[in-house]
C-alpha cells in the first residue's frame, strides 16, 4: 500500500476519534425477531426529515415503487398516465388499503398527505405545481402542473411523498405527531433518535410478512454495528467500513453483501473560490487524485474508481466512451503553474495573495470510508501544493454551507436515486448557477441547463439517451463536482435470515420477503 494511504488511515483514526464523543455505544438490547442496525439516527417522526428509516423498516410507502433495476411499479398508485406535453398527471388509487390505524386510505386522505408534503422539505417542494386534485368523473388523483416536468411520478416514489393518514398529523403546521401509514410493518414503540420498533400489520393490503416484529437501532460507528453482528445482538447491519468487513469475512454464522449502488463518492465545489472558478483549476485537483489507489487501498473494491459523476448503475447517464482516470501530478502542477499559484522553494504549499493556498473539506462519519478518503485527498492535493483542512461534522453542515455560502468543498457519497430519475436530481442540482445543495455551487454553464429544458419534454427514448449522454460528458469536461469513486454498499448478514436482498435504490430493508432459521446455519 503507498505511504500516503497509511498515512491517510492513521489521520483518519484520529479525525474520527476527536469526532465522537464517547468511547462506546449503549446499544439497546431487542427482543424483536429480527434486528437492523445502520448509521442513521431518525431525527422526527416526519417523511420529510426521516421518511428513509420508516420506508426502509417498510412503515411508510409510497404512489410509485422502484424496482431493484430502477423501474417505476405500482405502489400505492396502481397506474398512471400523463399529457403529451407533461402537465397533467393522473394516478389510480389502489382500492381497499387500510392505515394502520384501520381506517381506509381514500382518495381524499392521498391528496391531503400530498398536499401537506409538499409543503415540507421534499423533491416536491418547488416544483411547478398548480394544484393536486381529485377527478370526481373517473376518481384519479390528478396533479396539474404549470409547466412540463418529466420526472412527476418517480418524484413520488421518494420518501418524503409517502402516504399518511390524517390522524397522522396535528395543528395548523401539521406536524407528524404519529406515523400512522400503510406498510407491511407498523410502528409498536419509537424512542428517537435511536429506535424504531415494529410489528407485523395484519390488516396489511398486500402478502403478509413472515417475521412478526423487526427493530432498527442506529449504531454510529461502523465497528460496532459489526459486533453487534457477531455478538448476535443484530441480523443485519449496513454500511460497514472495509475493516469491519474484514473482521466478519472471518467470522461464523455471518456473511457479508457487496452491491454497486447509485452513488458517487465525489468533491462538491464551490466553484465561486479562485482555485475551483476555472476549468483548469478544477481539473488540475483531479488530475492529483489517485482514484486507482483510494479504489484498491482504502475502498478494497477493484473497478470502482469513478471517471465520471454518473456510474454503471444509472442507465442512459452513464457515459461508457469516457477516458479512465490517471494520476499525473507533472500535468496538474503545470496546470496550476499557468493559473499563477507559485510554489516557491522551501515552501509546503503554493502561496495564494502572499498566504499558503489553501481550501476546507468537510465530510462526515455516517459513511465511515469518507474520512480516510479525505485524510487521503488531503495528502495527494499537498503533492501539488494545496493544503486541505479536513472537517468531520454532520451531512447537514453541508447544505447549510451551500446555504451561507461559507462552504468550499465537501466530500460526499452523493446519492443520485433518491428520487429514481437521474433528470429529476439534475433539474433540482445542475440547472442554475445557484445549483442544489449536494450539487455544485456557483458554477454558471448555460450549454447544460438549455440541454436540462429540452430533456423536460423529451418523448423519444433515443433522442432522450444522447442527451444524457451529452450531459454526462459536459459534467466529466467542466468538472464542477470532481467524482471519486462510485459506491460500493457493504452489508453484514447472519445467516439465519433468509431471503436477503439489497436495495440499489435503499428504498427497503425487504423485511416482508424474508424468513428466519431457528439457528444460525454452520
Amino acid at each position: 500500500m503507498k505511504t500516503y494511504l497509511l498515512v491517510a488511515a492513521l489521520a483518519a483514526t484520529v479525525l474520527l476519534a476527536n469526532w465522537l464523543t464517547s468511547d462506546g455505544e449503549d446499544i439497546p438490547s431487542s427482543d424483536a425477531e429480527l434486528v437492523i442496525s445502520g448509521p442513521f439516527e431518525m431525527v422526527s417522526q416526519d417523511p420529510s426529515e426521516a421518511g428513509y428509516v420508516f420506508t426502509r423498516m417498510q412503515v411508510l410507502e409510497t404512489l410509485v415503487d422502484v424496482s431493484s433495476h430502477g423501474e417505476l411499479q405500482a405502489g400505492l398508485a396502481t397506474d398512471w398516465q400523463h399529457s403529451d406535453d407533461f402537465t397533467e398527471w393522473r394516478f389510480q388509487i389502489r382500492p381497499n388499503v387500510s392505515f394502520h390505524d384501520g381506517t381506509p386510505m381514500t382518495l381524499a386522505s392521498v391528496v391531503n398527505s400530498l398536499r401537506i408534503a409538499r409543503q415540507k422539505p421534499g423533491p416536491l417542494k418547488g416544483l411547478p405545481i398548480e394544484s393536486i386534485d381529485t377527478s370526481a368523473a373517473t376518481n384519479e388523483l390528478v396533479i396539474t402542473l404549470s409547466e412540463p416536468y418529466r420526472p412527476m411520478a418517480a418524484v413520488l416514489a421518494n420518501y418524503s411523498t409517502a402516504i399518511l393518514a390524517p390522524a397522522s398529523y396535528q395543528g395548523d403546521d401539521h406536524h407528524v405527531e404519529q406515523v400512522i401509514a400503510t406498510g407491511p410493518y407498523q410502528v409498536a414503540e419509537l424512542s428517537l433518535p435511536h429506535r424504531l420498533q415494529t410489528q407485523r400489520f395484519d390488516g396489511y393490503w398486500g402478502a403478509k410478512p413472515a417475521i412478526a416484529s423487526a427493530d432498527y437501532i442506529t449504531g454510529h460507528r461502523s465497528e460496532t454495528r459489526a459486533l453487534m453482528l457477531q455478538n448476535g445482538q443484530a441480523d443485519i447491519v449496513y454500511n460497514l467500513d472495509p475493516a469491519s468487513m474484514d473482521m466478519l469475512s472471518h467470522a461464523e454464522g455471518v456473511h457479508v453483501s457487496s452491491v454497486a449502488i447509485p452513488r458517487t463518492i465525489a468533491i462538491k465545489l464551490n466553484t465561486a473560490l479562485p482555485l475551483l472558478n476555472s476549468v483548469a483549476g478544477r481539473r488540475a485537483l483531479s488530475l492529483a487524485i489517485d482514484r486507482q489507489g483510494i479504489a484498491m487501498g482504502i475502498l478494497r473494491v477493484p473497478g470502482s474508481a469513478a471517471n465520471q459523476l454518473f456510474g454503471p448503475a444509472m442507465g442512459d447517464w452513464y457515459n461508457p466512451n469516457l477516458t479512465q482516470p490517471q494520476r499525473d501530478l507533472t500535468s496538474a502542477n503545470q496546470l496550476l503553474d499557468q493559473l499563477g499559484f507559485n510554489w516557491p522553494a522551501g515552501s509546503q504549499f503554493r502561496l495564494f495573495e502572499g498566504k499558503p493556498l489553501q481550501l476546507d473539506m468537510v465530510t462526515y462519519a455516517n459513511r465511515p470510508e469518507l474520512i480516510t478518503i479525505a485524510t487521503a485527498i488531503q495528502a495527494q492535493w499537498a503533492d501539488v501544493g494545496v493544503q486541505v483542512n479536513v472537517l468531520v461534522d454532520n451531512s447537514s453542515a453541508i447544505p447549510a454551507g451551500h446555504h451561507s455560502g461559507e462552504l468550499q468543498t465537501a466530500l460526499m457519497a452523493r446519492n443520485f436515486a433518491s428520487v429514481p430519475d437521474t433528470l429529476s436530481v439534475m433539474l433540482k442540482d445542475f440547472a442554475d448557477a445557484n445549483g442544489g445543495d449536494w450539487g455544485p455551487m456557483n458554477w454558471d454553464y448555460p450549454p447544460l441547463f438549455a440541454l436540462l429544458q429540452q430533456m423536460k419534454t423529451e418523448q423519444d427514448p433515443g433522442l432522450f439517451h444522447q442527451q444524457a449522454q451529452q450531459a454526462a460528458a459536459m459534467l466529466a469536461a467542466q468538472l464542477p463536482m470532481i467524482p471519486v469513486t462510485f459506491y460500493q454498499q457493504q452489508t453484514g448478514i447472519s445467516d439465519r435470515v433468509k431471503g436477503f436482498r439489497f436495495d440499489p435504490y435503499e428504498r427497503s430493508f425487504h423485511i416482508s420477503d424474508m424468513q428466519l432459521n431457528a439457528e444460525p446455519q454452520p
